[in-house]
């Protein structure tokens, strides 16, 4: 292992790997973020009765259990985020 690499949870990554990780990370949140924000400026654009009907179908569902767990994934980002800047500094 040269001196651009270290250990990340237990696995070998260089930094430019790490970025480039990172950086792809971000796109997809990004992404997801905005089209959170649609769906957002959609439903209020509805009538009660059409966001009832919307929000009891397993799309909608599953649209939730996906939020909830990209909480968790942000978590999991900060700490890669943190092992980043740690890379960075050496």
């Amino acid at each position: 292992m040269d001196a651009a690499q270290t250990k990340i949870n237990g696995s070998d990554i260089d930094l430019p790997n790490a970025k480039l990780a990172y950086t792809i990370i971000q796109s997809l949140l990004q992404s997801n973020e905005a089209l959170s924000d649609l769906l957002t400026l959609m439903a209020h654009s509805l009538d009660e009765d059409v966001t009832k009907a919307l929000t009891e179908t397993k799309h909608w569902e599953n649209y939730m259990e996906s939020r909830r767990a990209l909480e968790n994934t942000r978590l999991q980002i900060e700490k890669f985020t943190e092992e980043l800047k740690k890379m960075d500094n050496e």
